[in-house]
Order: structure tokens, then sequence, then C-alpha cells
């Protein structure tokens, strides 16, 4: 299938690695022009140098901090340098869930619920503001926030309470951007595959005392296709939302966990 992508313009936040670099990977091979953000130089220069010889695909890089205003303004005013624009958003630059136990309620401190919120909830919000100004100019564009299935799920009040808000910032932005051919969504990863993951599973099969195969199946075991999903598979179903064929998709939060056993969301 043709996503009609070929010389789309994609600002990409996050995008050095994990669910991000997979996005950039893909929109690339898929004609699409790429700027990748984030924090830390040097992952964000290999990742341009490995995208750019795998796929031989126009990608750049540049600095950001989603928590500081005036950085957001420079990353988007950056994209807009380097592309002429800025055509799609991909929202992907914040800390990932489930490589280290949730805090508990004692440790659920003001400082930690106001730097996730920071980062994820307005760090998106930041980026969205930014950016769809540009899209507006033109009448078309594409925002898509990674978010994750701690939404739904229990286990993290802060981790619960910073993805429910992500959902509920697509809402509002897809009602007020839609009339002006900007569409918004949300997507909900559950435990993927990254680079940090073999990093994880070693550790968790080192103190339960198994294998890593053996704690893979147990970390695995509460979805339903009975793997971990990999972060190129999540990064199809954000290229589509990306593309033109999305048109009839916005203000929803759709999940790409390998299915959640015993849940039934409507």
């Amino acid at each position: 299938m043709d996503l009609q992508l070929t010389a789309k313009r994609a600002l990409i936040t996050g995008g050095s690695k994990g669910i991000g670099k997979a996005v950039a990977r893909l929109l690339l091979r898929e004609g699409a022009q790429v700027v990748i953000a984030s924090r830390e130089a040097a992952p964000r220069d290999a990742a341009v140098r490995e995208l750019a010889a795998e796929t031989g695909g126009r990608i750049s890089g540049v600095a950001v901090d989603t928590t500081d205003d005036a950085s957001v303004r420079a990353m988007v005013a950056g994209a807009v340098a380097a592309m002429g624009g800025v055509d799609i958003l991909v929202n992907s630059a914040a800390k990932a869930a489930g490589h280290a136990p949730p805090p508990k309620l004692a440790d659920s401190t003001s400082a930690l619920f106001a730097e996730e919120m920071n980062t994820k909830v307005m760090g998106y919000l930041r980026c969205a503001r930014e950016a769809a100004p540009h899209m507006a100019k033109q009448g078309w564009g594409r925002i898509i926030n990674v978010s994750g299935l701690a939404a739904r799920q229990t286990g993290s009040a802060i981790g619960s309470m910073r993805n429910i808000a992500v959902a509920a910032m697509t809402k509002n932005l897809a009602e007020e951007l839609g009339p002006q051919g900007i569409n918004v969504t949300c997507v909900h990863p559950g435990l993927t595959r990254t680079e940090r993951t073999a990093g994880t599973v070693a550790a968790r099969a080192a103190a339960a005392g198994v294998t890593p195969a053996e704690m893979e199946k147990r970390m695995a075991a509460g979805t339903l296709i009975g793997r971990i999903v990999d972060a190129d598979e999540v990064a199809v179903l954000i290229a589509f939302l990306a593309s033109p064929l999305s048109v009839a998709i916005t203000g929803d939060a759709i999940a790409c966990g390998g299915g959640a056993k015993g849940s039934i969301h409507y």
C-alpha cells in the first residue's frame, strides 16, 4: 500500500532511539523528509548517520528540550528551515515506562509528578502549539502523540495520569485543529522492544533467578499475541496515522500493545 508520504515533512521528537527512531526509519522508507529532535547530540547524530545510510532518505537532527518553551520554538524553526515546512509531528519525547519499578504512593513526590507532566503532557502541547500554525497555513497536517497503556492499566498512578492527560489533550486539539485540516491522534504502546529491552530483561531475570527467555515469556504473558511488540510494529501504525490515508481517524486513542487480556474498551 502506498501511504502517500512522498515529500511529506516530518518532525519527530525523541527520534534518536526507541519508537521515535523506528518511526523515522519507516517514514524515510516511505519517501518522507525527516527531522529528528532530542536532547543528547551524540545519539541523535549517530541515528541521523545510521538512518541516512540505511534508507538513502533526507534526514537531519536538531536539539530540543521539550520542557522549555524557547527550545521548542527553536526546534520547530530549525525543522522548517531544514525542510521548508512541517506536515507531520510525532510527539515521542518522554521517559519510557517499564524499565524500572513504578513509584509507590510514598515515593510519588510533587517533583516527580511535575517532571512527568511537564515533559510528556506540556512538552507535547508545546510542540503541537509551535508546529500547528505551519500545518494550518497549508490546510493539512498530522499530529501523533505517543502515550502508553498505563492510561488503561493500574500499577503507576503518575504513569496513568500522564498518559490519560495525553489522550485528553489529543481530543481537545483534534476538535480545535480539525477545521484547519489537521488530524490529531494518540497511540498507546504497551511493553515494546527497543534498544533497552535486552538489558531490562536480563536484569529482571537475574533478580528472579530465571533465564532471560523465561523472563521475557513472563513479561509477555499479559498480551494476546504472547510476545513483546517490536518498535517497528508500533511504527507501522504511526506511519499510517501520519499519512493522508488516515483522514477518517482523529481525536482517538489507539492501543498497539499486543492486546490486553480481560479488558473491553469501546
